[in-house]
């Protein structure tokens, strides 16, 4: 029921005094109008109940001149004409741009799919790259653990080198001493026999004593030279040997030598192997961050698009409102 005496009679007379200053009859002005009383609800079903309700101001075209109304509505005519043009060069640049929008969205669309089949190629390579850089890795250590074993190989040939020169130093040393040993003999025996033939005529019988004594004297050092001539020969045999020893030595020297620059060599086509994979891993990866910021300014660009696009309806929804206000008029 009505609170404090509002009725729907009493709400007709104000919307009727509302209407007849020309103001809009809405809830809160139909309850100043009534001084502040009764409520929104039972305001609002009286004003449902009233036949006729408008919340526009009534108007009679007869309370106007001719003239008057003639330029009204040749200035409403003109105004819907050239608010439909405008509309409609709006509506026109709205396609198009929508248009435009639409095809970048695709353009940008076929960009990231294309960035995104890129990063995927890329990634598989960089992959494989991977893969390389790890066999190179396993190949490069083992070239560095058998180029370690070769060196160790050499160094334990170069000791026996060594030992084998000494060897072979030692052996020189006796042959020469021996051979002094020898010429000092040979000396000997020819200044003594000289001695005895000087002394021949003077002390034959003396000579005749001393032949039996140095005949034994003469087969001692014959026995002594023979067995200095086999030392001597046996020393040569075994320095024929050793010579021969040190030529196989040195050749296994240098077979190695040839192995180990070989196992240089291909330590350092793996080094440099490695150092060409590193910098293609950079460039990868450096491709790879491009690639990405491309990405991120496509997103970028797309979220634009979609902002503008956004703008672009809105604008087009306001234009139909007006539109819409323009024609309510019209219509009346």
């Amino acid at each position: 029921m009505a609170r404090g005496g509002i009725n729907l009679a009493v709400v007709k007379k104000a919307l009727e005094a509302l209407l007849a200053r020309g103001q809009n009859p809405s809830i809160d002005a139909v309850r100043i109008e009534l001084g502040n009383t009764g409520s929104k609800t039972t305001i609002q079903r009286y004003l449902k109940e009233i036949d006729g309700y408008d919340s526009r101001p009534t108007a009679s075209p007869a309370r106007l001149s001719d003239e008057l109304t003639t330029i009204l509505e040749s200035l409403l005519a003109r105004l819907i004409a050239e608010g439909n043009e405008a509309l409609a060069h709006e509506r026109t640049l709205f396609g198009q741009e929508r248009q435009k929008l639409e095809e970048g969205a695709r353009a940008l669309e076929g960009k990231l799919e294309q960035a995104d089949q890129t990063i995927a190629r890329l990634e598989l390579a960089l992959k494989s790259q991977v893969e390389e850089l790890q066999t190179s890795q396993s190949s490069l250590q083992a070239e560095v653990t058998r180029n370690a074993r070769i060196s160790q190989s050499c160094t334990d040939l170069e000791v026996r080198v060594q030992e084998k020169d000494e060897q072979i130093r030692s052996l020189e040393e006796k042959h020469r001493h021996a051979r002094d040993a020898l010429e000092h003999y040979r000396a000997a025996t020819k200044e003594q026999r000289e001695q005895d033939e000087r002394r021949h005529d003077a002390q034959l019988h003396q000579q005749q004593q001393e032949v039996t004594a140095l005949q034994q004297t003469l087969m001692m050092k014959q026995d002594e030279i023979a067995r200095l001539i086999r030392d001597n020969e046996r020393l040569i045999g075994d320095n024929r040997q050793s010579s021969r020893e040190v030529a196989q030595q040195r050749d296994s020297i240098e077979r190695l030598r040839a192995d180990v620059g070989l196992a240089n060599a291909a330590t350092a086509r793996a080094e440099g192997a490695r150092e060409l994979l590193q910098e293609q891993m950079v460039t990868l990866n450096s491709a790879s961050d491009a690639l990405r910021t491309t990405i991120a300014t496509l997103e970028t660009r797309e979220k634009q698009s979609s902002t503008t696009l956004e703008q672009a309806l809105a604008e087009v929804e306001a234009l139909r409102a007006r539109n819409s206000e323009m024609e309510s008029p019209q219509k009346e």
